[in-house]
């Protein structure tokens, strides 16, 4: 099985895995239990997403208090960063499993790594799930749904696009053509040594 279909089988598992629970606190229970192994870190890396998804939809609630979207806002900037983390993990993955191939003189640089790739893959999974909800909703017009039917057959087009694409850097990455190459965040406003709004207050 391709790393695309993989993943898209993974991140399927998981979005559906979640809406068995369906809140923010939903116990994880990664089936993929082998330390290290890259199903387990795209399950992780999907979860992750998955919950923060569902934040992002809490925070717009007009009516929300203030003391609960500060809450909320401070957990989504945590997971922005164990997203961040878990996204460089998985090209760490990557650096070891192609560790052995030897870029032609030739050989180009690409402007994503393939983990950042995933992570729009692992999005744009969600991103369908709810489209297709939409798309079905009894209690949406039949504008609505029709609107939203068009939107999916675009993000399913996305999907097959990206996946493909994922497994061409992938397949060309080992044949040499293509330098494996990272692109650290390097978060700077997590960072109380790095952010002058903390560093601020110890000075």
């Amino acid at each position: 099985m391709s790393i695309s279909k993989t993943c898209n089988s993974i991140f399927q598992q998981v979005i559906d895995d979640y809406h068995l629970q369906d809140f923010v606190d939903a116990i994880k229970n990664n089936p993929h239990n082998n330390p290290g192994s890259f199903e387990k870190m795209i399950y992780d890396k999907c979860w992750i997403d998955t919950i923060q998804w569902h934040l992002e939809d809490i925070i717009r609630v007009p009516d929300i208090s203030p003391d609960e979207a500060l809450k909320i806002k401070r957990r989504i900037d945590s997971s922005n960063q164990d997203r961040t983390d878990m996204v460089e993990e998985l090209d760490e993955y990557f650096f070891d499993e192609y560790s052995n191939s030897s870029p032609s003189k030739q050989a180009t640089l690409n402007t994503e790594t393939p983990a950042w790739a995933i992570d729009r893959l692992s999005i744009l999974s969600l991103k369908i799930y709810h489209m297709n909800e939409e798309a079905n909703r009894k209690s949406a017009s039949d504008k609505h749904r029709k609107k939203c039917s068009e939107k999916l057959n675009n993000l399913l087009i996305q999907r097959e696009n990206l996946s493909n694409a994922i497994d061409q850097l992938l397949e060309n990455i080992s044949k040499g053509s293509v330098i494996i190459s990272t692109y650290k965040q390097m978060k700077m406003y997590n960072d109380k040594s790095l952010n002058p709004e903390l560093y601020a207050k110890d000075d």
